[in-house]
């Protein structure tokens, strides 16, 4: 798996009372949730990149009300036409 680098103010592990491996896991979590959100990515790969469980990451998406079931209604309807 390939690694990205990201600057954060010293201050800011004392802030959010999170050690660095914590808050990179914060991090990961936070972006694999924003790209399933936004529907470019599945859950799978979500937890993957997150580095944690898919039933972990399901639950990490309903407690933040996001929906854990993405639909495409242009793709539904097409389907619902050719059953």
């Amino acid at each position: 798996m390939a690694s990205v680098t990201i600057d954060l103010p010293e201050e800011l592990y004392a802030t959010l009372r999170r050690s660095p491996r914590e808050l990179a896991g914060d991090v990961r979590l936070a972006a694999a949730i924003d790209w399933y959100r936004r529907g470019l990515i599945s859950q799978g790969r979500g937890a993957e990149i997150a580095g944690i469980p898919r039933a972990d990451f399901i639950d990490a998406l309903a407690a933040r009300k996001i929906d854990v079931v993405q639909v495409d209604l242009d793709a539904l309807e097409q389907d619902l036409e050719h059953a």
